[in-house]
């Protein structure tokens, strides 16, 4: 009930902000760096998504873009290897009346179940450093892309990953989990390699880097994004009070830049 007021009236969901600050930081910091812009119906800054497109979103994961692409209007096959990562997209689209069909597709991408020159729109948002080949990976992409289709691609940064290495469990490092560190010029290499030209590459989120590395002092599971310990209240807290700051934005620039938590590249097929 109480979520139900926040999202229905601005004036106390600005004073439950300023109250708990550290319970809003997450949002803002995907906000600050243009996710899920439904003003401008951009899934990211530079990759726009409409009602003349077909998204195809490969390791949709719980369907954060697939839903923003339906509520854009577009035609949306949200992909998967995990049958219970479609259920829960399929969960947050019940009750929904989408403009376009929305579809689940069981799929390792290998090959994907689904036609040449199908999309307009192709998402593999940290799906990469999942896969066993990369290379092939990116030419299923390709295939079922049109000309002059737009791809948005991110990776996990090599140098977060790099302190992940010291901190996270083994079970990390191995499949279904993290197979490989892609470096920056590595990772836009094989963009390129894959016959796509690069339109942008930015960096994403220290404050992401860090709250992954606090979560690891965590006993039990906790729902990414969450501050559901003290440690990572404490960081969302101070993340959201150091925005506040004369100098918060050149602070979250330079740290972005060092040591983000992913790697970003909108990318287009030639017409």
């Amino acid at each position: 009930m109480f979520n139900r007021l926040l999202n229905s009236s601005p004036i106390l969901r600005r004073l439950h902000e300023w109250l708990r600050p550290e319970k809003f930081v997450s949002a803002w910091e995907g906000e600050h760096f243009g996710l899920f812009n439904k003003r401008t119906r951009e899934l990211v800054g530079g990759f726009p998504v409409g009602p003349d497109d077909i998204v195809v979103d490969v390791g949709c994961g719980v369907g954060c873009a697939s839903v923003f692409a339906s509520e854009c209007g577009a035609t949306v096959f949200a992909v998967d290897i995990d049958p219970r990562a479609l259920a829960a997209v399929e969960e947050r689209m019940r009750g929904r009346r989408p403009a376009r069909p929305f579809r689940t597709v069981l799929s390792d991408a290998n090959p994907l179940p689904l036609p040449d020159g199908l999309a307009s729109r192709i998402v593999a948002q940290e799906v990469l450093e999942h896969v066993d080949d990369p290379h092939q990976f990116l030419a299923e992409l390709v295939r079922i892309g049109r000309p002059n289709a737009l791809y948005l691609l991110s990776v996990p940064d090599p140098v977060a990953e790099a302190v992940q290495k010291k901190l996270a469990p083994e079970a990390y490092w191995r499949k279904p989990n993290h197979l490989r560190i892609f470096e920056r010029d590595a990772f836009a290499q094989l963009v390129r390699d894959a016959g796509l030209s690069i339109e942008k590459q930015q960096p994403y989120s220290f404050f992401w880097s860090m709250w992954w590395f606090l979560f690891w002092s965590a006993e039990r599971d906790v729902a990414a994004g969450t501050p559901a310990t003290p440690v990572l209240a404490h960081w969302n807290k101070t993340w959201a009070a150091l925005m506040k700051t004369p100098n918060g934005a050149k602070i979250k620039q330079a740290l972005d830049e060092t040591m983000p938590k992913s790697q970003v590249i909108v990318a287009r097929k030639a017409a």
